[in-house]
């Protein structure tokens, strides 16, 4: 069963208002959200990972959870267990640092030895802000705009750097010889590969959205072109995007030709962007300068590809987390 299958026969056993959402509402209408997420030796990071720069990550990947939901960060709750000689002081540390700066109280959680390798999870819970609303999926109307909050396909490329041997250390991202031709290309790569490692949650933006009356907010995790189509099925619409306006760094699709990827299969179905992808009504524009229209959402329930000027259906691109390819 792949991972949304699962998602849609648990939603007929439990309270199908707690799913569906980057966080969950408690108690229904709030003031509190509830999110929990892992990173797993071998499967979301390589096993020789700085424990410091595992630490920013995991509470990175879940607070973009919270920012989905326009939520403000409160507590966190951490269960870690880990394989032999793991630096926990390191760890923790870097974890506690990057708590105060967003202002979360670290409050529990549980510790455990992992032979078979780390496994770190971390639950987060968020608040509403006084002057905003929780952000859902389901919120996209016919006629809204839609926006990306940023570039995506870069933290995959730099994922595929990591598997051939790029690493990051003491702050410097490391290329095996002869893996990146060129001095500017390399430092597209190294940019790729600190993307993919060191997310930026967009919280400000997050509730920014949450002050608006109208539209739909979720983050890019495993792919535009899922996720995208989550938003939808939660929504009961459908959605036309331009792949002309699709946001890519700088220098992305050279490096995507140099480690043998399609920069368009890569962008639509790459994943772990932790940029936000919402909806927000005609004539209203994010302050974020970060922030690209992609296309709008439509009354058909159809999601389409415009790319210079065919349309064809959005390709089943993006990660399963129960399967064991990016496609689903």
């Amino acid at each position: 069963m792949s991972e949304d299958g699962l998602l849609r026969w648990l939603r007929t056993k439990i309270d199908p208002c707690l799913l569906g959402d980057d966080a969950a509402v408690l108690p229904p209408g709030g003031p509190f959200v509830v999110t929990v997420d892992s990173q797993i030796a071998g499967v979301h990071f390589v096993p020789d990972l700085d424990p410091a720069v595992l630490a920013r990550r995991l509470l990175a990947v879940n607070l973009s959870d919270l920012a989905a939901m326009g939520a403000e960060p409160a507590y966190a709750f951490l269960a870690l267990s880990t394989a032999p000689a793991f630096d926990h002081r390191r760890f923790f540390r870097a974890l506690i640092e990057v708590c105060r700066c967003f202002d979360i109280l670290l409050a529990g959680g549980d510790l455990a030895r992992s032979p078979q390798g780390t496994v770190a999870t971390l639950t987060l819970i968020g608040r509403r802000p006084e002057a905003g609303r929780f952000l859902r999926r389901a919120d996209a109307a016919p006629g809204h705009a839609l926006w990306l909050g940023g570039t995506i396909g870069e933290s995959a490329a730099g994922q595929r750097l990591i598997a051939r041997g790029a690493r990051l250390r003491k702050g410097r991202v490391e290329l095996p010889d002869g893996l990146i031709a060129g001095k500017r290309l390399q430092a597209t790569a190294r940019r790729a590969v600190r993307r993919h490692l060191r997310p930026l949650p967009q919280l400000a933006l997050g509730q920014w959205l949450g002050r608006q009356e109208e539209g739909a907010a979720m983050d890019v995790s495993d792919g535009l072109a899922k996720d995208l189509r989550r938003l939808c099925q939660e929504s009961s619409v459908g959605a036309e995007i331009l792949a002309e306006e699709l946001p890519l760094a700088g220098g992305f699709s050279d490096l995507c030709r140099e480690i043998g990827a399609d920069p368009l299969s890569l962008a639509l179905g790459g994943g772990e962007d932790y940029v936000l992808l919402f909806t927000l009504p005609e004539g209203i524009v994010p302050a974020d300068s970060g922030a690209r229209k992609i296309g709008r959402i439509t009354r058909s329930k159809r999601i389409v590809l415009r790319q210079h000027g065919e349309r064809r259906d959005l390709p089943a691109l993006g990660w399963d987390h129960l399967g064991s390819s990016e496609e689903s």
